[in-house]
């Protein structure tokens, strides 16, 4: 990648996640760079564009949450830095996988850069979803006992995660695959999970 690009990225587009809630945070578009890199390595692609879409594609949060799949898009489409790198047919892909990345879209992606980002932002690791789970419960809805807490943040793993989830793999890729197993195994074992919850609602009830 050009370095001027790749300096451009981390000084004036990554650090805009500091902004976000804890879940969204550089150590997420960095874990989603690096994801999205390596499942990228199996297909024909445009290794660039693969790592523009991953860092733009939570960027759309600073505009709110519900849209910011839509809002990224465009706001990667808009960028003028990217548009002396990228022709307007990479543009509107990149836009596009922005747009497809998230987990409760229905459709597949229109692209193979879409599907890409989508499996890297999945982030199917049980203790990595309980912690951002239980991150999100404690910035939204902080007036929560510890049972609350736990139980909005099981019936939400479960029905994203769940057999039954609403969340889709638009690739076979081994991680994801096998991470969900897991996560199908530790829904079973409601009283492991609360443990686990219980023990971030003490590190989180400590900072405040």
């Amino acid at each position: 990648m050009d370095k001027a690009l790749l300096t451009y990225l981390y000084h004036k587009v990554i650090p805009i996640y500091r902004t976000f809630d804890q879940a969204h945070q550089i150590d997420h578009v960095e874990k989603v760079i690096h994801n999205a890199l390596e499942i990228a390595k199996d297909y024909e692609v445009d290794m660039d564009m693969v790592y523009v879409i991953a860092c733009y594609h939570d960027i759309g949060m600073q505009f709110g949450r519900t849209d910011h799949h839509l809002t990224g898009g465009l706001f990667l489409f808009n960028d003028t830095i990217l548009q002396s790198y990228f022709n307007l047919e990479q543009l509107i892909l990149m836009k596009e996988a922005v747009e497809d990345h998230r987990a409760s879209n229905p459709e597949p992606p229109r692209s193979i850069y879409g599907k890409i980002i989508a499996e890297a932002d999945r982030d199917i690791e049980p203790d990595i979803i309980i912690k951002r789970t239980s991150q999100f419960g404690f910035k939204h809805y902080p007036e929560l006992s510890f049972e609350e807490h736990f139980e909005r943040g099981y019936h939400h793993i479960l029905e994203k995660y769940g057999p039954q989830g609403y969340l889709k793999l638009w690739l076979d890729t081994r991680i994801n695959r096998e991470g969900l197993k897991t996560i199908h195994e530790l829904l079973k074992d409601k009283d492991l999970m609360r443990q686990k919850f219980l023990s971030l609602y003490r590190e989180q009830k400590e900072k405040s």
